[in-house]
């Protein structure tokens, strides 16, 4: 098993090599691109550097430390982290079923897989709401049974925020599944290894990168999810009013609160970037 995972790093650093040594043609780029693009860049840049001015650097860290931004902080990081969680318990098998399986109507579960990729978020928490609620399909008889209601508290935050992020995360890793060279898992079939170890020890080595990405994104995705959150759980301070609700809420009262808020998740965002650029960079 170890001259397996040998192999396959073996080949991802000959393959990065390759990539590095083949020469980029670079022609000359049509004014006709460039003025629109560069226009584009200033529509994209400009409202993140407004933020950035208009922020107030002086009573910036008193804003930070006031409880109710610690709040919103601190239950943004537990539900997108238990959010991300939930998604890679489901995620990941889904993905690799969609990659790997030959089954009727696999085209068709792929697409209902990335519906909440387009849906509105408001949308998505009727549709929780209707599910989930206690008078929806599964809600009643959960609150009938079990005594368990989901909505309007922090596990229906974290059911909202996992709605509007796997698809991230299923996207990601399918993709590195299907690029993911077969032979390491017949060879480690052919070793002896069971299914199960193969995929434990075979499979998610070779494709650590794209679920790695995945579950960032998925991560970054939860924690800025704002409209199916405040539809199917509200707005309770610290039971489930997260960072972007928060920021909503601040816009009707103090202006310098939102932008302080919107800065946090601005560097977030950015860390984010920075954290995944070595992995774009190489597939650039």
């Amino acid at each position: 098993m170890r001259q397996v995972r040998d192999d396959i790093a073996g080949e991802r650093d000959e393959a990065a090599r390759e990539r590095r040594a083949t020469p980029r043609r670079r022609g000359r780029v049509p004014a006709a691109l460039l003025i629109p693009a560069g226009v584009g860049l200033l529509f994209l840049v400009l409202p993140l550097v407004g933020l950035v001015i208009r922020a107030p650097w002086t009573t910036l860290p008193q804003r930070l430390t006031e409880p109710g931004a610690l709040t919103a902080l601190r239950l943004s990081v537990q539900t997108a982290t238990l959010a991300t969680a939930l998604c890679l318990l489901l995620g990941v098998p889904l993905a690799w079923v969609l990659a790997r399986v030959e089954f009727p109507g696999r085209r068709l579960v792929r697409a209902l897989v990335t519906v909440p990729l387009v849906l509105p978020p408001v949308v998505g928490g009727v549709a929780l709401l209707l599910v989930f609620g206690r008078r929806g399909l599964l809600g009643g008889w959960l609150d009938t049974t079990f005594g368990i209601t989901l909505p309007f508290t922090t596990t229906g935050v974290v059911l909202a925020e996992a709605f509007v992020a796997m698809p991230f995360l299923v996207i990601a890793v399918e993709g590195a599944l299907r690029a993911a060279d077969h032979r390491y898992e017949e060879a480690a079939a052919t070793l002896g290894a069971s299914r199960w170890t193969a995929f434990t020890h075979v499979t998610l080595p070779l494709v650590a990168p794209g679920l790695a990405a995945g579950a960032v994104l998925c991560w970054a995705r939860a924690l800025g999810e704002f409209g199916a959150t405040i539809t199917f759980a509200g707005n309770y301070p610290g039971r489930t009013q997260t960072m972007p609700l928060a920021v909503y809420l601040a816009l009707e009262t103090d202006l310098e609160s939102a932008i302080v808020l919107s800065l946090v998740l601005l560097v977030v965002s950015v860390g984010i970037l920075v954290a995944l650029r070595d992995r774009w960079m190489s597939t650039a």
